[in-house]
């Protein structure tokens, strides 16, 4: 096995810090929508928007959990770092478990970004529900 260079680590410290600053953007957003329907919710008590805020509970859960996943590893890439002058096996190895927790990261990503999709699917099918209903009474 070749040598681990801190080239080969540090090309990672900028993907995940903007993973993590796009996960952070994501959350803020997500939050802000949630505040918004809750307050809509204590108005209307409309069994809609108890289906939409649960959604949105479970995709802030996913958000978390791929912030978690990318912070753990920055955490395996940094002691990589620190264990390349020492044992390059164990930098090799803090290296591979790096990656695997940002690929973890990205695919709790992918799936919070297809549950974003469904949700506007079904948000836009009701309102072009609702607009073709009222062409229909014309």
């Amino acid at each position: 096995m070749d040598n681990l260079t801190y080239n080969i680590p540090g090309l990672l410290f900028p993907a995940i810090s903007l993973l993590m600053l796009g996960f952070t953007n994501r959350f803020f957003g997500l939050a802000s929508l949630a505040r918004q329907l809750l307050a809509e919710y204590e108005t209307s008590k409309s069994e809609v928007l108890i289906k939409q805020i649960q959604n949105l509970r479970f995709r802030i859960s996913l958000i978390l959990y791929s912030q978690s996943a990318g912070i753990l590893s920055l955490i395996l890439c940094t002691c990589s770092l620190g264990m390349i002058p020492f044992y390059n096996l164990v930098a090799w190895i803090f290296f591979s478990v790096s990656l695997f927790f940002m690929i973890v990261s990205l695919l709790l990503a992918l799936i919070e970004i297809q549950m974003s999709v469904t949700a506007l699917d079904i948000e836009s099918e009701s309102i072009l529900g609702k607009i073709s209903g009222l062409k229909n009474e014309r």
